[in-house]
C-alpha cells in the first residue's frame, strides 16, 4: 500500500519543533446569562469616583449653607440696603460660572488634601464661633464680615478635602473670587476711604487749576466764587472704586494671561478712580457756580455716578489693551530667544 503523495503544485510546510500546533477549535465566548449590576463598573471608573467626590462636596456645601443661614440673610439685606455692597449677591453667581467652566480640570484625577482642607475648616469654624467672644465691642458689620469670611474659608476647606491641590490650582480664580462676598472690615474701609478722599482732592485741585477758576483751598475744602465745596468722606468714591476694582479683576481673568498684567490692571484702578472722582467734583462744582447752585444739592450730586463710572471704564480700556500688547510682545520675544 503506497502512501499518499501531495499533488503537483502543493507545498508541504515543514513543522519545526518550535512551531506551535494549533489546538482544537473553541467556541466564541457566550454572553453572560445575567447582565452586570448597574453602577458597579461606574463606581470603579475614574469618572465615577470624581462624581462621588462631587456629591460629597455638594453635600458639605449644603450643610455649610444651612449652618450659615443667618449670615446669608444678613448679607442679602446688606446688599439691598447699602450701595457699597450691592455686588454681594452677584459674587457667588460669578464664581459658580467660572467653576462650571473649569469643571473638566477639576474632575480630572481628584485627590484629597486632608491637611490643608481640615486646617481651613478649623480656621473657618474658629472665626465663626470664637472670634466674636474674644473681640468684645466688635461692630455689627465686622461680626458679619467674620461670619462671611468663615463661610468662605470652610468652602475652601471642603473643596480641598474633596478635590485636592491640583483641582484647587485649576479653580483658584473662582474660589478666591469668593472673598468679595466678605464686607470690608471697618478699619480697612476707613483707610481706603481716607486714601481715596485725599487722592480725589488732589485730582480736583489739579483740574481746578487747569480750568482757570479762582479758588482757595483749605485741606479738603475749596472756596469758589459764591460757594464752598468740601470733599467729604462720602465723596471719596469708595463705592465706584470698589465696583471698578472688581470689574478689573474680572477683565484681567478674561482677557489677560500673566499675573503681572492682571496685577497691573488692578493697581491702575486707584489712579483712575481718583481722577474720575476729581472730574466729578469739578464738573458738579462748576455747574453749581455758573449754571444753577441747586445742582449741588440735586439728585445728580447724590446719585449721578453712573456716567462718571462709564468714564472710568473708558479710561481702563486702553490700559487693558496696552497690557495685552505687552503680553504678546513678551511672548514673541521669548519665542525668538536672546539676540546673538
Amino acid at each position: 500500500m503506497e502512501s499518499a503523495r501531495p499533488s503537483q503544485g502543493t507545498q508541504v510546510k515543514q513543522l519545526s519543533r518550535d512551531t506551535p500546533v494549533p489546538g482544537p477549535m473553541r467556541p466564541a465566548a457566550e454572553p453572560l446569562p445575567f447582565p452586570p449590576k448597574p453602577g458597579v463598573e461606574g463606581r470603579n471608573a475614574p469618572g465615577g469616583k470624581a462624581r462621588g467626590r462631587l456629591a460629597i462636596f455638594l453635600s458639605l456645601l449644603v450643610l455649610l449653607l444651612l449652618g450659615s443661614l443667618g449670615v446669608l440673610s444678613e448679607l442679602a439685606r446688606l446688599s439691598l440696603r447699602e450701595r457699597l455692597y450691592s455686588h454681594l449677591v452677584l459674587i457667588p453667581v460669578v464664581s459658580a460660572y467660572f467653576l462650571w467652566a473649569k469643571r473638566g480640570a477639576i474632575m480630572e484625577g481628584p485627590r484629597s488634601s486632608w491637611a490643608s482642607g481640615l486646617a481651613l475648616l478649623l480656621l473657618g469654624a474658629g472665626l465663626r464661633f470664637l472670634m466674636p467672644h474674644l473681640l468684645h465691642g466688635l461692630a455689627r458689620g465686622d461680626e458679619l464680615a467674620l461670619g462671611a469670611l468663615s463661610l468662605v474659608l470652610c468652602s475652601w476647606g471642603a473643596f480641598l478635602l474633596c478635590f485636592g491641590g491640583r483641582a484647587w490650582r485649576a479653580a483658584s480664580f473662582p474660589l478666591v473670587f469668593l472673598i468679595f462676598m466678605v464686607p470690608v472690615p471697618s478699619p480697612v474701609l476707613d483707610v481706603l476711604v481716607a486714601f481715596l478722599q485725599r487722592g480725589s482732592t488732589e485730582a480736583a485741585d489739579a483740574l481746578f487749576r487747569l480750568s482757570g477758576v479762582p479758588f482757595l483751598r483749605e485741606g479738603f475744602v475749596f472756596r469758589l466764587p459764591g460757594t464752598v465745596i468740601e470733599v467729604a468722606p462720602q465723596c471719596s468714591g469708595i463705592r465706584s472704586g470698589l465696583a471698578l476694582f472688581i470689574t478689573s479683576v474680572l477683565a484681567g481673568q478674561l482677557f489677560l494671561h500673566k499675573w503681572w498684567a492682571r496685577a497691573s490692571l488692578a493697581l491702575a484702578v486707584f489712579p483712575i478712580a481718583m481722577f474720575k472722582n476729581g472730574v466729578r467734583i469739578v464738573s458738579l462744582s462748576l455747574l453749581g457756580v455758573y449754571v444753577d447752585p441747586r445742582i449741588l444739592d440735586s439728585e445728580l450730586h447724590r446719585s449721578g455716578g453712573i456716567p462718571f463710572f462709564a468714564v472710568a471704564l473708558a479710561m481702563m480700556a486702553p490700559v487693558l489693551l496696552l497690557l495685552r500688547l505687552a503680553e504678546r510682545n513678551r511672548a514673541a520675544s521669548a519665542k525668538r530667544g536672546p539676540n546673538p
